[in-house]
């Protein structure tokens, strides 16, 4: 499986999408002014998830510090709002190697969460293919990593670092989003039924604690935490004006625009078509969600869908409120052949109308596990016609990347979508 990436205000950014003015002192649409405007936007996306992200660490000490509801209530509201800009800077893994090479530290999933702390006992006890399946870091001060012994007795960024993707196994998702997830929310038990993770604020008590080591747990939520917020710092610093990422860009030309639409295209089609979304229906597996532990996954697939439409359109909202535009790849398009600039726009709003229609019954209907569950046809079908948007939209991306001369570009593919057999072997 390919590793890897709230409601009300991810529902309105689509809509406010259709708000944005174009300024008169923007630069004449170049290759050039696109991919510094593409650079720009990933600045400020990465810039966004930072803030969040900080503001989700807060949240965190505010738990850990007085352990109740409330503190816990809000630490999950802040990871909630923090998925927003971050799931809609994914578009920028494909196509800029250095963004692939970082995204495991923040985005890994799945994830076997008995590496990091307790589990029902339905979880199973071992797995053939991972020796740290039920490893519980939280519990043990030492742990045996392809027979050496690391020693556990403080959790830190480093300690965590270390464990992450242990013994080179993917599923050992020891930091990052996911793993926040899972301490904030624990493990949901309800398959395909109602519900989400329940995991009591008393698992962080150390007075009145509950399941032990709420200190060995505080720990770790809190490392994990500050390690996202490094993480997220160093892409900020990479999409600086001078940072790394922005220079490969900026100095690459038509390999520039290929990264871009190698983003929209992998993204849209092997990505979240298939491994994230096709996959998890063709299962009917409420562990083939990408945010299975609190039933945000509706709001993730749907932020990554504005991330790639933003891409074609030089359009993003901040989180403060602010509206980016500048030069875009539509722009490009459409000097070139008009018709297929409406087709891209078309398909893309299209896909959008699906992932808010497929967002909307999450909030009002049943979950997004609950609609990818065997036998309920109408779920189903919301998800699958999100996931046939998504599908259309990557064969226009082709057609552009053709029409811009762009030579030979492949794009991320899905034994879900191309061999689904392949799936139940």
């Amino acid at each position: 499986m390919i590793r890897k990436t709230i409601s009300g205000a991810a529902l309105a950014l689509f809509a406010a999408s259709a708000a944005f003015v174009v300024t008169p002192a923007q630069a004449a649409t170049t290759s050039a002014a696109v991919l510094k405007h593409y650079a720009e936007l990933a600045h400020a996306k990465y810039e966004d998830s930072l803030t969040t992200a900080q503001a989700l660490d807060k949240a965190i000490d505010a738990l850990i510090a007085t352990p109740s509801d409330e503190t816990l209530k809000a630490a999950r509201a802040a990871w909630i709002a923090a998925r927003v800009p971050y799931q809609q800077t994914e578009v920028y893994r494909f196509g800029n190697p250095m963004v692939d090479d970082w995204e495991g530290k923040v985005n890994a999933w799945p994830l076997d969460e008995g590496l990091i702390d307790y589990v029902d006992t339905s979880y199973g006890k071992e797995s053939d293919e991972n020796a740290l399946y039920t490893a519980n870091i939280i519990a043990n001060p030492k742990i045996k990593v392809n027979g050496k012994t690391l020693d556990t007795t403080k959790i830190s960024a480093k300690t965590l670092r270390s464990l992450h993707e242990a013994g080179e196994i993917e599923a050992n998702v020891a930091t990052g989003y996911h793993a926040i997830e899972f301490l904030l929310w624990g493990q949901d038990l309800h398959g395909t039924g109602a519900g989400a993770g329940e995991r009591s604020y008393t698992d962080y008590d150390k007075t009145n604690c509950t399941n032990g080591n709420c200190d060995r747990r505080a720990q770790y939520l809190k490392a994990a935490s500050a390690l996202l917020v490094s993480d997220l710092k160093d892409m900020v610093t990479a999409w600086a004006p001078k940072g790394k990422a922005t220079k490969n860009v900026e100095a690459n030309g038509k390999k520039g625009l290929t990264a871009i639409l190698t983003g929209m295209g992998s993204l849209s089609y092997g990505e979240l078509a298939g491994e994230r979304m096709k996959l998890g229906l063709l299962l009917h597996d409420p562990e083939e969600e990408h945010d299975c532990f609190s039933d945000n996954t509706y709001a993730s697939h749907l932020n990554d869908a504005i991330g790639i439409r933003s891409a074609y359109t030089g359009e993003y909202t901040r989180v403060d409120g602010t509206k980016m535009t500048g030069p875009s790849l539509s722009e490009l398009v459409a000097a070139k052949d008009a018709g297929l600039d409406t087709e891209m726009k078309t398909k893309l709003d299209a896909t959008l109308t699906a992932m808010n229609a497929m967002a909307d019954r999450a909030q009002k209907v049943e979950a997004y596990d609950q609609m990818i569950g065997d036998g309920n046809a109408e779920g189903n079908a919301v998800v699958q016609k999100a996931i046939d948007g998504l599908i259309d939209q990557s064969k226009t991306v082709e057609r552009v990347i053709a029409s811009l001369d762009l030579g030979s570009v492949k794009l991320e593919g899905s034994d879900s979508l191309d061999n689904p057999d392949a799936v139940f072997k």
